[in-house]
């Protein structure tokens, strides 16, 4: 069995990124040249995906729009003998199947994934937030499937993370099973370096069955109101093992400003175009 579907929960105010996010939704702003949003679904697509659920909000039509075709776009940049550029838009609305689905209501990222259930229609499935920016070959997503069908259980992105981290991050009680591959005994919400269970933290990615689903209905709002994903994996794991995978590669948080900047920088430098001269601006900034 294929994993073919994958959810990206997108219905948030991104309130880190105000004023930049009071008219736009925080996953179209740009790293580069592409917009948040689209980095986790290529990772997606090349890990096999074909279908891709965007949870929304109201005021993000703009989502919707990216994804879709624009011919008049396509129009003037063919008239203007653009073809590579004309061939990078038509790509983006050929990349997967999209749907989207509103979360009229800010109750949470397991909330957020549950309104998927219909769509996943009792697959296993993956689930990418688009805050965080993977730079990994495999693919971090590919590299979550490949465990999970060793497993035959859900497994987690995990990385280690720093006293801070503890209050980002939902924070594992690992069971080490391999190099890598960890049992989650055990999840708290942003504890805390007081109250952490490890210093295993959970990253943006995840590969469940629709077992989850049951699990996060059964899940209490927390004092916020929000339904928490953490929680219903909490509950999932008195019921079957559930698993973390410390993946190979590079992790931006880019849904914090600083995160932002260094998956800019570092991306950018990536590039052959950029490369030279973005080096040369960041040695005269040190100097200075």
């Amino acid at each position: 069995m294929r994993i073919k579907k994958a959810i990206i929960p997108a219905a948030g105010f991104g309130t880190r990124f105000l004023p930049a996010t009071k008219s736009q939704p925080k996953e179209m702003l740009p790293i580069i040249d592409k917009p948040l949003i689209q980095y986790g679904v290529e990772e997606a697509v090349s890990a096999g995906i074909e279908s891709i659920a965007i949870i929304t909000s109201r005021g993000k039509s703009s989502l919707e729009d990216y994804f879709d075709r624009n011919p008049e776009l396509e129009r003037f940049l063919e008239e203007k003998g653009k073809t590579e550029l004309l061939k990078e838009i038509e790509c983006i609305s050929s990349l997967a199947e999209m749907c989207y689905i509103r979360q009229q209501k800010p109750l949470g990222l397991g909330h957020a994934i549950l309104l998927g259930e219909s769509f996943v229609n009792n697959e296993p499935f993956s689930v990418l937030l688009p805050d965080d920016i993977f730079d990994c070959d495999p693919p971090c997503i590919k590299q979550l499937m490949d465990a999970f069908f060793e497993l035959e259980s859900p497994v987690i992105a995990l990385g280690r993370v720093d006293e801070e981290g503890t209050k980002k991050y939902g924070i594992i009680k690992p069971k080490k099973i391999k190099e890598k591959i960890f049992q989650i005994e055990d999840v708290i919400e942003k504890p805390g370096p007081e109250e952490a269970l490890s210093d295993l933290g959970i990253f943006g990615r995840y590969i469940f069955t629709p077992e989850i689903f049951d699990a996060i209905k059964r899940t209490a709002p927390d004092h916020r109101g929000e339904v928490q994903i953490t929680d219903a994996i909490r509950l999932l794991i008195k019921n079957r093992p559930v698993y973390g995978y410390v993946f190979e590669g590079k992790r931006y948080d880019a849904g914090d400003k600083l995160g932002f900047i260094e998956a800019t920088i570092e991306l950018a430098l990536k590039r052959e175009q950029f490369k030279e001269k973005l080096e040369e601006i960041l040695k005269k900034l040190i100097q200075h």
